[in-house]
């Protein structure tokens, strides 16, 4: 607010000072006495006879001179000739050059002029500001009990639904639990990756409950005026204050919940919004029947103060769905499709391992796309087919007419690489496609590596994970040579480098069981990081050259084929 203040006092100044020159302007010209003027032929008479003591030069319509031994000043026309200076020197007349008279106050009036409309501008625009400061009913999304959804609606997540019944019960009879000094979370921070149902599940908790939803996003109430988003989040606490009982949610809470900063750099704006939404939490009492609902896909990023008690104190995960819940969300969304009786949507359910609940919604609307433009009765297998490899590497191009056969073969050897040594390396894996043919995401070909589901990884899995990664380039190397290699490795090796990373420094996997990233040991874990994968590399590259026949053998059927399925690669690999 301080700063629409200081809008306001510089265009009153602005304002004053305007006129003030506006006044001495006009007195100064008012003022003068107007000089005689004289025709050109006798000012040019005057200098030749020696007469004239001093001109004025401008770049205006007339010049200035005076007389000897007079005092009074004339004006004659100004013929703008080059020469005009270097002749008067020369017959003996001090000259002067300057702007015109009153120019300078002319361009000082109208600079004055223009930053007066500049300053008034910004002064209407921070008027408008601030008479929107507060919180427009408008950009809360408020839904009514009856128009949200319930816990039947979810599927999966059981985990993260048991955590939140208490909450959701404490919401219907809020007197119940005051009754016996229990003190339930003022705020639950639903945290998990992109697409995993946050929003949906702070739905479901205000459905079940019967209460008002009070749904706003973080960036919200990040603000470029000082003072503005804390307004707004007293005003929504308030709002929810007069309907009584209810859930307000805000999602992508890290936009105003980050870290504050130590120094004197920080965002004073989204800081003291940050302390507006802590106070507004603090201020509940038990019986009030309100709760706060935050998401976010980056917990780590928040501030301490939101998450001690009293704050957002209960914090619950919500995850990928298992392939118990996959089968239930492609259910539930394809439950007004029509799907054709041939399609298995069990496989689906195994194929989409690390999908999210939002990922196989779109999953089954483009197969429903794909179905449509092809104009045929139901979805079939081979429109869940594209929009499953759609969503893992992109469309397939239509035009490959630019691509070299010499290309080819390289993305044939590279691609059978990796699906060879994930084939050889971990028979659990399900290799269900290769193919060379290049994508609109900029890949050249995939290989599509499914692993089991599994809560662990181990030592050997991540070797071998990271083995997989790195058969392409291994593949490569052997069939052209070691100066043959080419850039298509750039992704591979990208992966198995942050897995190995993580196998070093995260998991303690390598010399010593420590956090090296805690320790900060970068050097240490750069050094070992290149020796892990150098080790594998070879051990990759030795597996290839035993298996080196059926290698070839893949790489031979895709240039034929382009594309091969999992029977396919087994008829080759097993």
């Amino acid at each position: 607010m301080k700063l629409l203040h200081t809008y306001q006092n510089i265009f009153g100044v602005v304002l004053i000072v305007a006129v003030v020159v506006g006044i001495i302007t006009a007195a100064y010209f008012r003022g003068r006495p107007s000089p005689e003027f004289v025709e050109y032929a006798v000012f040019i008479e005057a200098v030749d006879a020696g007469q004239v003591e001093s001109v004025v030069l401008s770049s205006g319509a007339e010049i200035s001179f005076t007389l000897e031994n007079d005092d009074a000043t004339f004006v004659t026309n100004n013929p703008r000739r080059e020469d005009l200076k270097e002749f008067l020197l020369l017959s003996g007349v001090s000259v002067t050059e300057r702007a015109p008279a009153g120019d300078g106050f002319i361009q000082l009036g109208f600079m004055l002029v223009v930053l007066a409309v500049v300053v008034f501008v910004l002064h209407r625009r921070s008027g408008g500001v601030r008479a929107k400061s507060g919180f427009n009913a408008e950009a809360v999304n408020i839904e009514n009990s009856s128009k949200l959804c319930g816990f039947d609606d979810i599927a999966g997540n059981v985990e993260a639904k048991e955590s939140v019944r208490d909450i959701v019960d404490y919401l219907r009879e809020p007197s119940k639990y005051a009754r016996y000094g229990a003190r339930m979370p003022k705020g639950i921070l639903l945290h998990g990756k992109p697409g995993t149902g946050k929003t949906l599940m702070a739905r479901a908790m205000a459905g079940e409950a019967g209460v008002p939803f009070y749904a706003v996003s973080g960036s919200d109430f990040v603000q470029m005026y000082v003072g503005v988003g804390a307004a707004r989040v007293r005003e929504l606490f308030k709002k929810a204050r007069e309907a009584g009982r209810g859930v307000i949610f805000i999602d992508e809470i890290d936009a105003l919940g980050k870290k504050r900063s130590d120094g004197l750099n920080g965002n004073d704006e989204r800081e003291q919004t940050l302390n507006a939404l802590l106070t507004e939490m603090q201020g509940f009492c038990d019986k009030a029947g309100i709760i706060v609902i935050a998401a976010t896909n980056r917990p780590d990023t928040l501030d301490e103060a939101l998450l001690r008690p009293g704050r957002f104190d209960r914090r619950v995960e919500i995850g990928l769905p298992d392939l118990a819940a996959r089968k239930q969300i492609i259910a539930l969304h394809a439950a007004n499709k029509p799907i054709a009786p041939e399609t298995d949507m069990e496989k689906l359910a195994v194929d989409t391992v690390f999908f999210s609940g939002a990922m196989l919604e779109g999953l089954l609307n483009d197969a429903a796309i794909n179905a449509a433009k092809r104009g045929v009765e139901a979805i079939e297998p081979t429109d869940i087919a594209t929009a499953y490899y759609t969503a893992l590497a992109g469309s397939e191009k239509k035009d490959r007419s630019g691509i070299r056969e010499q290309e080819r073969a390289v993305t044939a050897w590279h691609e059978s690489g990796h699906a060879l040594a994930a084939t050889l390396l971990n028979p659990e894996n399900r290799v269900t496609k290769v193919t060379i043919i290049p994508t609109t995401s900029g890949a050249g070909g995939f290989c599509v590596n499914i692993p089991p589901e599994r809560m662990y990884w181990t030592k050997k899995d991540l070797e071998e994970q990271i083995m997989v990664n790195l058969a392409g380039r291994c593949a490569e190397e052997l069939h052209f040579g070691v100066e043959g290699v080419t850039t298509g490795a750039s992704n591979d090796i990208e992966k198995a480098t942050q897995t190995a990373m993580q196998y070093v420094a995260k998991f303690g996997m390598g010399e010593g069981i420590v956090d090296r990233i805690a320790l900060k040991d970068d050097h240490g874990v750069n050094k070992e990081v290149a020796q892990l994968t150098a080790r594998l590399y070879k051990e990759t590259k030795n597996l290839l050259k035993q298996n080196y026949s059926k290698l070839e053998a893949l790489a031979n059927m895709l240039l034929e084929k382009e594309t091969l399925d999992g029977e396919d690669i087994l008829s080759i690999a097993a």
